[in-house]
């Protein structure tokens, strides 16, 4: 198992597996719109994308935007998306993915990460065995539709 950040050279391996996990959460594929949101992201360097490798093949990911925490005054992370090919599960490719944004927001100094998932996802059972407390004063959002 490898683990390295992405650039622009891993552009179509990471696409790839945003789109799987937009399928995952019920999006309609969209292979072209992925790449372009993976691109976006990558070029203006306004998150951190972690690739995990089996051998060499890339079965999943995690994607960490840059936010702030106003009442501390620090910066964090925000990671809304991790994501492993159903083939790879359950073999320690989302816990080292977790343990190294871990590792990225140390590197930063940041104030923490923070983890926006779906109430039923089943993966929050990993997150608070990795040390994640639920926090239910973060629980309200807005919709511009």
């Amino acid at each position: 198992m490898t683990i390295i950040q992405a650039n622009l050279t891993h552009l179509d391996q990471v696409a790839t597996l945003f789109n799987q996990y937009r399928i995952f959460y019920r999006q309609t594929p969209n292979l072209e719109g992925a790449t372009q949101f993976i691109k976006d992201r990558l070029t203006k360097q306004d998150s951190i994308i972690l690739i995990a490798f089996a051998e060499k093949k890339p079965v999943g990911f995690t994607q960490l935007f840059h936010s702030f925490s106003s009442v501390s005054m620090q910066p964090l992370f925000i990671l809304n998306d991790l994501f492993v090919n159903e083939n790879y599960r359950k073999q320690g490719y989302g816990v080292t993915l977790l343990n190294e944004a871990k590792a990225v927001c140390k590197k930063h100094n940041y104030k923490g990460l923070a983890i926006q998932t779906e109430r039923t996802n089943p993966a929050q059972k990993l997150y608070e065995s990795l040390g994640w407390k639920q926090d239910q004063d973060l629980q309200y959002f807005w919709t511009n539709q």
